[in-house]
């Protein structure tokens, strides 16, 4: 088991992320849990929805590689065409 020095420390929306998950787009579930950025794997449209937004954007020509800097409660399945997309938590 790895020491973790930072272990005590508070989460914060600047700390790194201390949780990994992908995330499939569907049109109506949320997001399994809240991320503080995406990464996009590869590079595309994505339609989500902030966590605090009442209606969707999309984010065009993400390139792959990108850490989005947002909180999306959704990713839309249409209108998204970028694909290994990964939640920071």
């Amino acid at each position: 088991m790895s020491f973790d020095t930072f272990g005590t420390a508070l989460d914060s929306l600047i700390a790194p992320a201390r949780n990994c998950f992908s995330i499939t787009p569907h049109d109506v579930a949320t997001v399994p849990s809240l991320p503080k950025a995406i990464y996009v794997g590869t590079g595309g449209n994505i339609a989500l929805r902030a966590v605090d937004s009442a209606q969707d954007v999309t984010f065009m020509n993400v390139t792959g590689g990108t850490i989005l800097d947002v909180r999306a409660m959704h990713i839309r399945a249409t209108g998204t065409t970028a694909s290994n997309m990964i939640g920071l938590a």
